[in-house]
């Protein structure tokens, strides 16, 4: 454990302008507070935040960072308050504190919906400052240093399986690269320790069968950067154990296979020396194909720049090597955290520009909160960003877009802009016309194809690959639900205002919007149209002293009409699948416009059509409040097809699907799907489902259908 003098110590060796009187009373503070409680290990709990201040300092951090380390279990393990802190160390160590301490609050588990909430209030938190991430970042590296003294092995899997699915990728998505490998290898220790141990055993054999092979390429490397006058550091170490674990199950390889085990870093003075150094190396030893990397040039979106290469180096071993400048250094090493560090030097325009990318992605996730996704749709665009790799592309101007392998067009789109991806209709990529699905590569150049009357179209979730993009697509799916809801919920309000004799105006549906609790008209009549409210509740709640309320009811209580009664009735246009908006068919059943049908109300689902002769309605005899009046509104002119449903009884004989497909084609029918139920040596059935016009256009096909000498008989259903 840390002693006072020697945390003081540390913070004062990077930043000399520390508080260090502030510093002194947090740890006296914490000492106090925090008295004789013991930790799992039967170390002094105080031990622990010491433990988490110190591992502070290593990332350099500022004075009210450290100080909140020092304080951060006090609120939720001692009696100390916010305005206790605030008193005692002012209002912005109050606040960093209390925002740690709603972040330790939450309780991640497997339950998916309560993980995804949690993770959004854990967004929230640390967009404010994203010294508390930082802050709790630290403590669980402590906790999972320490994890080995909890007793209960299901509660080290779990912390584990949270560190590893949530903590580390932030880490590493917030730049902090060492950080989120020892994450990794912690977990990995407790969630698969026998593949584990293997693989160290491993490591181990090949380390005493290399001895001193790291220390020959080390000196190797420096030697040939000497000649040509490049002042360089360079550094060799060998790979975390999961991070070789992780490459042996990407690129499904065996350990003697894998030849990066070892990477090693040169350190230069400015970038052009970048330049320079991986000049030096491919003159001197081969590159491998495909194993160049230059995020100088194209920082990764943490801010990251460092140039990657792989050679056939010293000893005809492949050796992976980083280069970067000492700053990009302090970067790689400490991310996001590095940002205090330069702003505290005075480079504060630096910093910002620097450090944009990192911000600009916790933006996007804050700017998604505004935009009312759900918590499941968070926690999956996140999950989305966090574990992939880039690629990146340019706009016609040169604009560079960062997207994760395996975007699309769209994806581009929605990154350049919402609107155009919302507008986008098609695409060129380096300038030919290409399919919206197909997957960018580096270097692409994307030019987005746009129209005012598109909107986005729900297939496209299945093939992008960004949360934003994803977010925008499912937000403008629900966006045209509603309205589709609303449209069949102002036909229901309309039909049983003129029943009973009203009018109907936004005005005076405007009455009932507060009896609701709903936000707007638009909002009332979607949830008319999905069954979640009654159109009698909203006559009764627009005209509460209304006399005809009753003959309302009765009218609407199940009494069924064809196109050639009353039109004051409900109005529904079907097409040709199974739903429409609030609207579908029940399952099982394929009603014809010239067949008589009735809407059936179900809170949540909207409109469910059944053929009036269906079986199915037997259960609903109980409950004619939900029986809805439902015409065809199919124009002549368009040719909407709908699909039905006919079995046939068909002698075994050759020739006689083609006989029966050609039939069905000639008479303007098309089969969609097809399938033979039964089957024996004589007979079978054949079950098809066509697509027809109506009724009468499905009659004249089974008649002609009956008239085949192999056909036994055709029926419907």
């Amino acid at each position: 454990m840390l002693r006072q003098y020697e945390l003081v110590d540390r913070v004062l060796a990077y930043d000399p302008q520390a508080d260090e009187a502030a510093l002194n009373r947090a740890y006296v503070f914490g000492t106090r507070k925090h008295g004789t409680q013991k930790r799992a290990s039967g170390d002094p709990y105080f031990s622990h935040p010491i433990e988490v201040a110190g591992i502070l300092t290593e990332m350099r951090l500022d004075t009210a960072t450290i100080i909140t380390g020092l304080l951060h279990d006090t609120i939720e393990d001692t009696d100390t308050t916010v305005s206790e802190i605030e008193e005692g160390f002012g209002k912005e160590i109050a606040s960093l504190v209390d925002g740690v301490t709603k972040l330790s609050k939450l309780e991640w588990d497997s339950e998916h919906a309560k993980q995804a909430e949690n993770f959004r209030k854990f967004l929230l938190a640390m967009s404010s400052d994203i010294r508390v991430l930082l802050v709790k970042l630290a403590d669980r590296l402590h906790n999972m240093r320490t994890l080995h003294f909890i007793k209960k092995p299901e509660k080290r899997q779990r912390i584990a399986q949270e560190t590893m699915d949530i903590y580390a990728p932030l880490a590493g998505r917030m730049g902090m690269q060492e950080i989120r490998e020892e994450l990794e290898d912690l977990s990995f220790q407790v969630l698969q320790p026998e593949a584990r141990e293997t693989l160290v055993k491993r490591l181990d054999q090949i380390r005493e069968e290399r001895s001193d092979i790291v220390d020959r390429i080390t000196d190797m490397l420096r030697e040939t950067f000497a000649a040509q006058d490049i002042e360089v550091q360079v550094y060799g170490r060998e790979k975390k154990p999961y991070s070789v674990w992780r490459k042996m199950e990407r690129r499904s390889i065996s350990l003697e296979q894998l030849s990066d085990i070892y990477g090693f870093r040169v350190i230069v003075d400015t970038e052009a020396d970048c330049y320079k150094a991986v000049g030096v190396l491919h003159t001197k030893w081969p590159m491998v194909p495909g194993r160049f990397k230059d995020y100088i040039s194209t920082p990764k979106n943490n801010g990251y720049r460092s140039i990657h290469t792989t050679i056939i180096g010293p000893e005809r071993k492949r050796v992976e090597v980083q280069i970067r400048t000492r700053k990009m250094h302090e970067v790689a090493e400490y991310g996001i955290a590095a940002h205090w560090f330069y702003k505290d030097r005075g480079d504060q325009a630096e910093s910002s520009a620097e450090f944009s990318n990192t911000f600009k992605w916790l933006r996007h996730l804050v700017e998604m909160l505004e935009h009312g996704s759900t918590a499941e749709e968070l926690l999956e665009h996140s999950k989305l960003q966090l574990f992939t790799d880039q690629v990146f592309c340019f706009t016609p101007k040169g604009m560079l877009i960062t997207l994760p392998r395996g975007a699309t067009p769209i994806d581009f789109a929605y990154a350049v802009h919402t609107d155009i991806g919302d507008t986008c209709v098609g695409c060129k990529i380096n300038g030919r016309h290409m399919p919206l699905r197909t997957q960018l590569k580096n270097g692409d150049e994307v030019e987005i194809i746009r129209s005012k009357a598109q909107t986005p179209s729900p297939t496209w979730e299945s093939f992008v690959a960004t949360g934003k993009a994803r977010s925008a697509i499912r937000r403008a799916a629900r966006l045209t639900h509603q309205m589709e809801l609303a449209h069949l919920g102002r036909l229901m309000v309309t039909s049983m205002f003129e029943l009973a004799g009203k009018n109907v105006s936004d005005s005076v549906l405007e009455r009932a919007v507060g009896r609701f609790n709903k936000k707007d008209v638009t909002e009332l009549l979607a949830d008319v149209g999905e069954g979640g409210i009654a159109a009698q509740d909203v006559l009764k709640a627009a005209y509460p002293r209304i006399r005809k309320i009753k003959d309302a009811e009765k009218a609407n209580s199940g009494r069924v009409v064809t196109s050639s009664e009353s039109s004051d009735k409900l109005m529904v246009k079907l097409d040709r699948r199974l739903s429409h908006g609030g609207v579908r068919y029940a399952e099982g059943t394929f009603p014809l416009p010239g067949d008589r049908i009735v809407g059936i109300l179900t809170p949540g689902m909207g409109v469910t059509i059944y053929p009036i002769d269906s079986e199915q309605l037997a259960q609903f005899d109980g409950e004619l409040e939900r029986w809805i009046d439902v015409q065809w509104d199919v124009n002549e002119e368009d040719d909407v097809r709908f699909l039905a449903r006919i079995t046939l009884t068909v002698r075994n004989e050759v020739g006689a699907l083609g006989a029966i497909a050609t039939l069905i084609a000639d008479y303007d029918g098309n089969i969609d799907a097809l399938s033979t139920p039964q089957r024996d040596r004589d007979f079978y059935s054949l079950q098809i489902d066509l697509e027809v016009r109506d009724l009468k256009h499905l009659t004249s096909i089974m008649n002609a259908l009956r008239g085949l000498s192999m056909v036994n008989s055709v029926i419907r259903g």
